[in-house]
Parts: C-alpha cells; sequence; structure tokens
C-alpha cells in the first residue's frame, strides 16, 4: 500500500541534507532507500521534484514524501539446493558457494541466488528494493563464499539495512594472498571508487569515492623452497565497499589467490609441488571467503552471530601447503 510522509523543517534541522533530514524523522526507513527515493522523483520539496539527495534543507521548507506500493518480482524459480544455516520467519542466512551471483543482473538473469530463494519461497521475501534483488540486503562477489542475511519481510529488511549504514554489522572474512603483509596486523583506511579505466572495477583513491575500512591480522605464514610464499589472513570489515578487500589487498601489493580481476602473476617456483602448482593455478575463484556474520536481530533484539567453515576447495590448498612446509 502506497505511504505519504509529510514533513516541514524545524530550525534545529537547517542546513543539513535532505536525505539526512528525512532519516532523522523517519529512523525505520534506511538513508540508501531515502536516496533512492529521491532519485525516482518521489520527493517533493516546496512542491520542487528533481530535487539532489544532498540538497541542504532550509527552516520552514515543507516535504511530502512518496513510498510506492512494493512492486512484484517476475522472477524464474531456480532449482538450487541453497545451504540454509539458520531461519526463522523474519530472515534466512544462507552459506553461499563460489560461483554463483547474488542477484539477477546483465547476462544473468536465471540462475542466482535470489532464483534460488523464489524457488524454495517465493511469498516471503522482502519487497521494498529493486524488483530484482527481493530479499537481498547486501552482497558477497560471484566467487566469493560465505555468509550472507536475507530478510524475509520489509520490516526485517530496513532494520537490517540500517544495521548495514551504520557499520555495526560484524563480517570476518578468511583470505590468502600472495607474500607477506607488514605489519602481519594492522588497518587499512582509504576511498574507494570505481576504476577510471575499468568499470567493472574498482581502485583505491586519496581524494574520492567512499571511505573504506579493513581491518586485518595474519594467521600463518606459508614459505619455503616448496611454495611460493602465501599468508592466510583474517579481515574484519568496518565498512562493505564493493570487492573492498580484493582491492585493499591489490593496493598493497598482496592480491588474493584465484583473483581473476585484481591478481599478481604467479612466481614459478623451482622446486615447487606439481599438484599443489596446478591447484593454485587452476583454482577457479578467489581465496576469500566470509566467515562470520554477526548482527541484532530486528524483532529478537539480540545479538546473532553465525560461522562458517573454509569449502573444501580451500581447505584443501591449506592442507597442501601446511604439508610442505612440514
Amino acid at each position: 500500500m502506497k505511504k505519504k510522509i509529510n514533513l516541514i523543517v524545524e530550525d534545529a534541522y537547517k542546513n543539513i541534507r535532505v536525505d539526512v533530514f528525512i532519516n532523522k524523522k523517519e529512523n525505520k526507513i534506511s538513508r540508501t532507500r531515502i536516496k533512492n527515493l529521491i532519485l525516482d522523483k518521489k520527493l517533493r520539496l516546496n512542491n520542487q521534484i528533481n530535487i539532489d539527495p544532498s540538497k541542504k534543507v532550509s527552516y520552514g521548507d515543507t516535504l511530502e514524501l512518496i513510498i510506492p506500493e512494493p512492486k512484484i518480482a517476475s522472477l524464474k524459480p531456480y532449482k538450487y539446493k541453497l545451504d540454509i544455516i539458520y531461519e526463522d520467519e523474519d530472515l534466512i542466512v544462507i552459506n553461499k558457494p563460489a560461483g554463483i551471483v547474488m542477484h539477477p543482473g546483465a547476462g544473468n538473469f536465471d540462475k542466482t541466488i535470489v532464483n534460488a530463494l523464489i524457488n524454495y519461497d517465493k511469498n516471503s521475501l522482502s519487497n521494498i528494493g529493486d524488483e530484482l534483488r527481493p530479499g537481498i540486503v547486501h552482497r558477497i562477489d560471484k566467487n566469493t563464499s560465505g555468509l550472507i542475511v536475507v530478510a524475509k519481510n520489509n520490516e526485517t529488511h530496513e532494520n537490517l539495512s540500517i544495521q548495514f549504514s551504520k557499520h555495526s554489522i560484524t563480517r570476518v572474512y578468511q583470505l590468502l594472498i600472495w607474500g607477506k603483509i607488514k605489519p602481519s596486523k594492522g588497518k587499512i583506511e582509504t576511498f574507494i571508487t570505481r576504476s577510471s579505466k575499468n568499470r567493472q572495477m574498482m581502485e583505491v583513491s586519496r581524494t574520492k569515492g567512499k571511505k573504506a575500512i579493513t581491518n586485518y591480522k595474519t594467521i600463518e605464514i606459508f614459505e619455503n623452497e616448496y611454495t611460493p610464499t602465501l599468508s592466510l589472513l583474517e579481515c574484519k570489515l568496518e565498512t562493505g565497499r564493493t570487492h573492498q578487500i580484493r582491492v585493499h589487498m591489490s593496493s598493497i601489493g598482496n592480491s588474493i589467490v584465484g583473483d581473476d580481476k585484481y591478481k599478481k602473476k604467479f612466481k614459478k617456483i623451482k622446486n615447487i609441488n606439481v599438484t599443489l602448482e596446478k591447484k593454485l593455478i587452476n583454482l577457479k575463484r578467489q581465496f576469500l571467503h566470509a566467515k562470520t556474520i554477526g548482527f541484532i536481530h530486528p524483532k529478537k533484539n539480540k545479538e546473532m552471530i553465525f560461522n562458517s567453515i573454509l569449502p573444501q576447495e580451500l581447505e584443501i590448498i591449506l592442507k597442501m601447503l601446511r604439508n610442505a612446509s612440514k
């Protein structure tokens, strides 16, 4: 059902962005959704429609925001076995394998996590976002595995979106990188923006883009005459930008093993174990796994933390590296 919100700017709120003002007054609606509604011309500011979300409001301004009736997705179900870690009436936590994309897009409209969710239960997904992304609150890349949380209703979707925007969600990743990282633990803090050379890639920037913060620590180093120098890391995200960990690791010269976009050339080792060499060269995914996700349950109001183990294809590589080090 369509909803209309009418607001008048009080003196205490003058000179702040219009999307921030609405978010402060209507804090159950995420700022991202408010921004998208404004860009979709659902806001009238002093009866004007073409409003930039960054426009500053003035004392006495009148606002009318229309929240349209959610669109019904017309997506094909995809018969695919989901690895469901947890489910209740509000949300689902899924352990996503590498090789499947999160939602329909250019070149793939049928074989995605969203299509699999529709096959699983098409009537239990939030529908306040993009009609091609019912239930999807956040994403991980096609060739990354690990935990994602999916919203089954709109209230849960809004609540989780706000937690993501406030960076209060716990997200921990495991990854294998080329070389050693110095210092062995620390924080990478940059801006990340779309690459000027390749629009499908991201890059770090000193001046533009969105702030991205990755905390990392070295778990294990593999360094001997039979293997290339590799390090197993754990990264805890403070922000969740597109390709964040991949871009950050590449920017400091320690790209992730198997990353075809932000890759480093494989160095030949004279006495390398041939089977290990093949495993590293032929890995059809990046060695990146979303190990932990934690959040406050929108309805139960209690912290929930979920963990998953490395997929077998990654665990095999670690086992071979450990055996080579003995």
